[in-house]
């Protein structure tokens, strides 16, 4: 007799509960924001952070480089996986407010698998058009981001823009980029390659050329604590810094559900999948999991095992008519 599965996470007072709005928007549109999610004292802790990270790096030094994504992180201007050697970033990632709206959205069981720290200092940052699953690819595709404003994000100094509606696109994979293919081979007629994604210059990146067939794309305008949620496949883009004054600080993490393969890890894996490195963030898996380094607490599954089964038999007027099989003692 087969054990069915209820998810259900550990009980908490603060527990945030999505809407089914929210849930349709962002499965409609590839994004849905939720204002004021984080508290002021989380949104100060990352704050601290990214002023620690930043007074680390030396945002001035010339490199040569002449690709402006490979320039910003030469100059340390954007910080990957902080969550691996730090408390505070890891208590980010794993933030649970933010896992209640990734179990809602993509769960319910839950990886948290990377974690990305952006300054972009006045005069630098932005990423010209590009899909996240095609950076990281998991398999069933399950990927999605969480971006969170540790200030005010505006288009001057550099918020985010989105595509509505664009995560229903597949995922076109660059000319020339390796790490395996979110859709198998062949499966597509006219699913074509693209150059340069990521780059800053339209003209370059002919990603853009996709993004064109869409409605004008909207900046996400986003006050400290607030928090993107966003599809993996969704057209998105930051431009460069424009003001004199102010730096952009965000803290972007991704997660995907905990059932999906994982071919991918940021500090490279063994074997066919980089799961074993990832946190199981909540919910529960069969497949190999991490556990917080920093001790941050999970809310992982906590409900009760039935021994109910569910079938569909036939009636006579050709219906089909669910029925509960109960294990017998």
């Amino acid at each position: 007799m087969g054990i069915a599965y209820t998810p259900k996470s550990r009980g908490r007072a603060d527990r945030y509960r999505v809407s089914v709005n929210e849930y349709k928007q962002y499965h409609r549109e590839g994004y849905v924001i939720v204002r004021g999610l984080l508290p002021a004292g989380t949104i100060g802790e990352l704050y601290d952070l990214a002023e620690r990270t930043r007074t680390r790096a030396d945002t001035k030094v010339k490199t040569g480089e002449t690709d402006p994504l490979k320039e910003e992180f030469a100059q340390a201007t954007r910080v990957h996986m902080l969550s691996r050697i730090d408390a505070a970033a890891e208590r980010g990632m794993l933030n649970p407010l933010i896992l209640d709206v990734i179990e809602a959205l993509v769960g319910p069981d839950v990886y948290a698998l990377q974690s990305m720290m952006f300054l972009n200092p006045p005069g630098r940052g932005g990423q010209g058009w590009h899909q996240d699953a095609c950076y990281i690819k998991t398999h069933p595709d399950t990927l999605i981001g969480a971006w969170i404003a540790l200030e005010r994000a505006d288009e001057e100094n550099g918020c985010l823009w989105v595509a509505p509606g664009s995560n229903h696109e597949p995922i076109y994979p660059p000319a020339g980029f390796g790490g395996g293919n979110v859709h198998a081979l062949d499966s597509f007629s006219d699913l074509h390659e693209v150059q340069n994604v990521s780059h800053l210059d339209d003209e370059v990146n002919t990603l853009s050329k996709v993004v064109a067939n869409y409605p004008p794309p909207i900046p996400v305008v986003l006050e400290p604590g607030d928090v993107l949620f966003f599809h993996s496949h969704l057209f998105h883009r930051s431009y460069p810094n424009k003001t004199a004054d102010r730096f952009r600080r965000s803290y972007v993490c991704h997660y995907c559900n905990a059932r999906s393969l994982v071919p991918w890890d940021h500090d490279g894996y063994e074997g066919d999948s980089g799961n074993y490195r990832q946190i199981l963030a909540r919910g529960r898996t069969h497949l190999p999991y991490a556990e917080p380094a920093f001790g941050t607490e999970v809310y992982l599954y906590d409900g009760v095992e039935g021994s109910d089964s569910v079938r569909m038999m036939g009636m006579d007027d050709g219906m089909m008519m669910p029925v509960v099989q109960k294990k017998e003692d």
